[in-house]
């Protein structure tokens, strides 16, 4: 049971669906066209407008994330300097966006220097391949910046001499290649491109050269330029670019690659260089220093005829040597942590530490290295920045701490010496008091030396540190590894053919399905049959008139085979189906044409219906009841002057018979006309003579077809109506409004029209004949038996 009750439903569903389709599928041609059209302008956008193509390049950070050294590590586990290195990636990734990094690219590749060939259809760049170059020799940037003329138009007339034609006013420079020309806003000169030796400049190839600011060209490449990480967990970067030259765009990206790794090398020479300078002022201090204790020595030597001292106490030599050795090593890092802690005092927040200067506490150097990265990552930040970026000054904050802990651990370190050495002067005084017999000489001589060995240390260490610092300094390696080199895709990511067709495609569908959805949506008027049936049960459609086109007869002729003949050939037709309700008629019979307003076509529909009648040998007459605005001479030219019903009403003595006119349209039509326009049409109407006029029209005529007042504006069709034996209600497609098809159904409830049935007039060919609603239209058989393919495709064109 189930099945059952759903199988009418998917049954009705696929019909509905099919009903909504033919809506639109009968407008075939609109689609193709649109479809076509839409096409046609993807195609021409397509040639016009300049390809781009994505260029990539890869690279990696080699001090990325990992900075941090475990000393950091420390504090950071402590809850200090949280999140001072963690975001070192997105800081070089800002770098690379900079429009300073990029300004400097823009400069090194003349970028806001821009060669189109003027006569070309797109107008490419001529990046690499123009014939003429323009150097710059001075620029102004802010006039350049306010002036509107900035294209020139550059063409070569031999024997080096140019012209420079301004394209905003027509104004021009004439030079000589390599002699310099003032502009306005700068001052320039014409070159031959050495480097582009297949193509010459020539009097027919005209070149379009745009100055832009360099500021405004770095500022656009910077916007399109796309940095980001392969990885979340890495500091592999890719740098993408899209530009219409390919070879532009990766000489961009290669020579952003270049100035990045240039300034990164520069920063970290300047740890170096500032290391130089301080080990070259420790130098000269030491050498001072160590020239003063040699000095001293030899004098005091030669004051007491001193020669080898050392023979006189080895015994306890090799003891106390190892004191001495402590001692020498305590007083060094003494030495060291003082010079450090004034140079800290001394410095200001922009300056770097010396580092590796042979300090022997670890945590020290660790922190001397953290502050120095700090300082250079400040720096580096601040170059495209100002003081009161929120980084900039998070870093200060850093930095100002990080340097009081490098003071405090310098003391720390200094008193832990100082008690150490304190420590190796009580051991080594115990042991001098085991060589109390030695001469106090000796002892003086000892003190000497000791200094004299510490100075040289010192001096040596700081020689050292000079060497390495210097090879440092000349071999520093790039900081971003050049993973992949700048390389451009061979198809264009934009624009996509692909997806231009498609979009072209569903645009060409989607305007006339849109039309079509938005008329049928806002449409409030009868179209076709199923109008009339959706709103409508009761009343039959007994008929559809199709649409007469241009220079069409209105009337039905003998032998007719047309459309609109056929159509009236079915009303006749299904008329004889509703006549068989009626009963056996021994006389004629009346049928009454009406329609809710004038101009839906009765008049068209009582003649035609009536020559039908009258092609199958019946004898007809077409009677104008319509009092108050007579029709008939539309078909007959002298039926307004004839006599006709209101006449009849009014003057007893006239007789039907010779108010009744033969028709010149057919032998067996007749005419009665609506006659004089009385000034009571209704009171003349209910007079008791037009029972009597009824009446001897039946017996008379086979069929009395009257064309009626329109219903809905006057009531003289409901006053005759009761001697109709069958109503035809005329509705004109896409002309009565939907609205208006309730008056008839009231109109029959109440009982004012008898035996009412729909006429549907002026329906079009794509709307026509139940069978169109199955695919298949009547009325194929008698149109041309050879009608082309263009024929056809006109004739569906013109249904819209």
């Amino acid at each position: 049971m189930a099945q059952s009750q759903n199988t009418p439903n998917r049954s009705s569903t696929e019909i509905n669906i099919r009903e909504e389709l033919e809506k639109y599928l009968r407008y075939w041609p609109w689609f193709v066209g649109c479809v076509i059209l839409a096409l046609t302008i993807a195609f021409l956008n397509l040639r016009q407008t300049t390809p781009v193509y994505s260029t990539t390049a890869s690279i990696i950070i080699k001090d990325g994330k990992n900075g941090q050294n475990s000393e950091m590590a420390a504090f950071a586990d402590l809850g200090l300097f949280s999140g001072m290195n963690g975001n070192s990636i997105e800081n070089e990734i800002g770098i690379l966006r900079s429009r300073r990094l990029m300004t400097s690219v823009v400069k090194a590749l003349n970028l806001n220097i821009r060669y189109f060939d003027q006569e070309a259809l797109r107008t490419p760049e001529l990046y690499s391949t123009s014939p003429l170059l323009v150097k710059i020799i001075s620029l102004d940037e802010a006039i350049l910046q306010s002036v509107p003329g900035r294209e020139f138009s550059l063409v070569y007339k031999g024997n080096n001499k140019l012209s420079l034609t301004r394209i905003s006013d027509g104004k021009k420079y004439n030079t000589v290649m390599g002699t310099p020309v003032d502009l306005g806003f700068g001052t320039i000169l014409v070159l031959e491109n050495e480097f582009n030796p297949g193509r010459k400049a020539t009097p027919e190839n005209p070149i379009l050269v745009t100055f832009s600011p360099v500021e405004s060209v770095a500022g656009a490449y910077s916007n399109d330029l796309q940095v980001r990480l392969k990885e979340s967990n890495s500091s592999l970067i890719e740098l993408a670019l899209n530009d219409p030259v390919r070879q532009k765009a990766e000489d961009i990206l290669d020579q952003l690659i270049l100035e990045y790794n240039r300034e990164a090398i520069e920063d970290k020479n300047l740890v170096a260089m500032n290391t130089a300078e301080f080990i070259d002022e420790r130098l000269i201090i030491i050498n001072e220093e160590l020239d003063s204790v040699e000095s001293g020595k030899v004098e005091f030597k030669e004051s007491r005829g001193l020669t080898d001292i050392q023979t006189e106490s080895g015994m306890f030599v090799s003891t106390a040597g190892e004191y001495r050795q402590r001692q020498q090593e305590i007083d060094t890092q003494i030495e060291l942590a003082d010079a450090m802690i004034s140079y800290l005092q001394n410095n200001n927040t922009t300056d770097l530490l010396p580092a590796n200067l042979g300090i022997e506490e670890s945590s020290v150097n660790e922190q001397i290295n953290q502050y120095n990265d700090l300082v250079l990552e400040r720096n580096r930040i601040l170059k495209g920045s100002s003081e009161r970026n929120p980084v900039i000054i998070k870093l200060n904050s850093e930095i100002e701490q990080l340097k009081a802990n490098v003071q405090q651990s310098l003391r720390r370190m200094k008193s832990n010496l100082e008690i150490a050495e304190n420590n190796v002067d009580r051991q080594a005084a115990a042991i001098s008091s085991r060589i109390s017999a030695v001469p106090s000489q000796e002892k003086q001589f000892r003190g000497i030396e000791r200094q004299q060995q510490i100075k040289e240390t010192l001096y040596l260490f700081l020689l050292q540190k000079r060497e390495e610092n210097s090879l440092s300094l000349a071999v520093t390696a790039p900081k971003a590894k050049i993973v992949d080199s700048a390389l451009s895709s061979g198809i264009p990511v934009s624009p996509n053919p692909r997806s231009s067709y498609l979009t072209a495609l569903l645009l060409g569908l989607g305007i006339p399905f849109a039309f079509l959805y938005t008329r049928n949506l806002l449409n409030n008027k009868v179209r076709e049959r199923n109008d009339i049936e959706a709103a409508i049960n009761d009343i039959p459609i007994v008929g559809e008139i199709p649409r007469l086109g241009k220079n069409k007869e209105e009337l039905i002729q003998k032998n007719d085979r047309s459309v609109l003949a056929e159509s009236f050939r079915i009303l006749h037709t299904n008329l004889q189906y509703l006549l068989v309700n009626s009963g056996d008629k021994t006389s004629g019979i009346n049928i009454f044409i009406t329609s809710t307003i004038k101009g839906e076509g009765k008049t068209f529909v009582a003649f035609n219906l009536a020559t039908t009648l009258a092609n199958t040998g019946k004898k007809v007459l077409v009677m104008g009841g319509d009092l108050r605005n007579p029709q008939l001479q539309r078909f007959e030219k002298d039926a307004k002057e004839w006599q006709g019903v209101s006449d009849y009403l009014v003057n007893e003595s006239l007789s039907l018979e010779k108010l009744i006119k033969e028709s010149s349209l057919h032998e067996n039509l007749y005419l009665l006309s609506s006659g004089s326009i009385p000034p009571n049409p209704s009171e003349l109407l209910r007079h008791p003579r037009t029972a009597d006029m009824f009446t001897k029209l039946r017996g008379m005529y086979d069929y009395v077809i009257v064309d009626t007042a329109p219903s809905m504006l006057v009531s003289d069709t409901f006053l005759i109506n009761k001697y109709a034996d069958l109503t035809l209600y005329v509705v004109r497609a896409n002309y009565t409004e939907k609205k208006l098809l309730d008056f008839a159904a009231d109109a029959k409830k109440d009982g004012k029209l008898q035996e009412v049935s729909f006429v549907l007039n002026d329906v079009e060919a794509a709307n026509f004949g139940y069978g169109n609603k199955y695919g298949y239209a009547y009325g194929y058989a008698y149109g041309p038996e050879h009608e082309g393919f263009w024929e056809k495709v006109k004739s569906k064109v013109a249904l819209w």
